[in-house]
């Protein structure tokens, strides 16, 4: 299940980042960002369901800095490009890096277990 999410975000969010690299008007947009919005979400409950420890993890919080990054395109409009750019380089960076970086805690400074969420 979370390889088909991931599939569908990453490839929901490259028509998004696509469509307004080619200022497609905002109305054409709407499906896209329905589709990425939608898949962030269900990973993001895949991943709680695991662990609540998620949240307090490096990669529980880049997936906050995102979802905070995009708040921002509305009121950043003429730089959207840039931000969506921004958040493709931090979820990229973020899911490539080793795991004893990606699964840090912030709250005990051990590193969790990938597997146990």
């Amino acid at each position: 299940m979370r390889t088909i999410i991931r599939t569908v975000h990453i490839a929901s969010m490259a028509v998004l980042v696509g469509g307004h690299y080619f200022d497609l008007p905002a109305e054409r947009l709407i499906g896209p960002l329905a589709w990425t919005v939608g898949s962030g979400i269900a990973f993001m409950i895949l991943e709680l369901l695991g662990s609540l420890n998620w949240l307090l993890q490096v990669r529980g919080l880049l997936a906050i800095v995102k979802i905070l990054l995009v708040l921002l395109v509305p009121v950043f409009w003429a730089h959207r490009l840039w931000i969506l750019v921004a958040i493709v380089v931090i979820g990229s960076v973020g899911s490539h890096m080793p795991s004893r970086f990606r699964c840090h805690c912030f709250l005990t400074g051990k590193s969790g277990d990938p597997k146990k969420g």
